[in-house]
């Protein structure tokens, strides 16, 4: 197996703030994880980082290979898909759906004078219909609901068909059933021996798909834990994350946790 992600000592400095401090951490290219942590933990500064979109202050970080601060990111950057609230906030409302995706093979978040070929637009119409998407295809992306947009911003994040996909909270601001749908279809990716590398972002383990392998506990910019799933998601290392009394439950690969009574 080869490490697609490899952090040594990585340091975030924001003015007076740490936003990472001595992150240590390996990803290989047929694991997928989940990082948990709360509100300011630095779980998307993590992922910025591993999109080769910020570098770190100090520590290395080596991506598929290539080390921050000696590649050319723009050459670097479409070997990875990335789905994010901050890269969608940058998609024209107006964009149709087949275009959004589409439009991730230059790397732009809107059609202006690119050429694709039949090629991009077959494989665009391909991952829109993986994805439950294609029957919207000429709609506006701006008109989508939430957990439709997710979709089509995923499918977007594996239009260059990535050695890395990285996911931040895609299921931020979905309702109940947009989440158990896109829970299922991301269990289903992660099952996939073709699938890329994957690391997905969220607060709560209710959002982590069966499949998932290893997970990242992070709370104010440090590691609590790291390693495979079953071993580090414990009761002990959920209440160091997030400061409270948890109890844990796995059923068939999902997680649950809530507050014990008197906690």
């Amino acid at each position: 197996m080869n490490d697609v992600l490899s952090f040594a000592g990585i340091d975030v400095v924001r003015g007076q703030k740490n936003l990472l401090t001595g992150i240590d951490w390996q990803v290989e290219d047929d694991e997928r994880w989940v990082v948990l942590g709360p509100n300011g933990a630095g779980k998307t500064t993590l992922l910025q980082i591993a999109a080769a979109r910020m570098h770190p202050t100090h520590g290395t970080a080596s991506i598929l290979g290539e080390t921050l601060g000696r590649v050319d990111v723009f050459e670097l950057r479409p070997r990875i898909g990335l789905s994010s609230g901050a890269l969608a906030s940058h998609i024209p409302d107006h964009e149709t759906v087949l275009n959004t995706v589409v439009t991730a093979a230059y790397g732009t978040t809107g059609r202006w004078r690119e050429k694709y070929d039949q090629m991009d637009e077959r494989r665009a119409f391909g991952l829109l219909h993986d994805w439950g998407m294609s029957t919207l295809m000429n709609r506006r992306f701006g008109s989508l609901s939430d957990g439709e947009r997710k979709r089509v911003q995923i499918a977007r994040a594996l239009m260059t068909d990535p050695e890395l996909l990285l996911l931040d909270e895609p299921g931020a601001g979905l309702d109940l059933a947009g989440r158990e749908d896109l829970v299922a279809r991301l269990s289903e990716l992660a099952a996939d021996e073709d699938a890329p590398a994957m690391v997905l972002v969220t607060h709560h383990l209710e959002e982590i798909p069966p499949g998932f392998t290893h997970a990242l506990l992070l709370n104010e910019g440090a590691v609590v834990a790291s390693g495979p799933i079953g071993t580090t998601l414990t009761e002990a290392n959920l209440a160091s994350t997030f400061g409270m009394d948890l109890a844990l439950r796995e059923d068939a690969g999902r997680y649950t946790a809530v507050a014990r009574h008197g906690a």
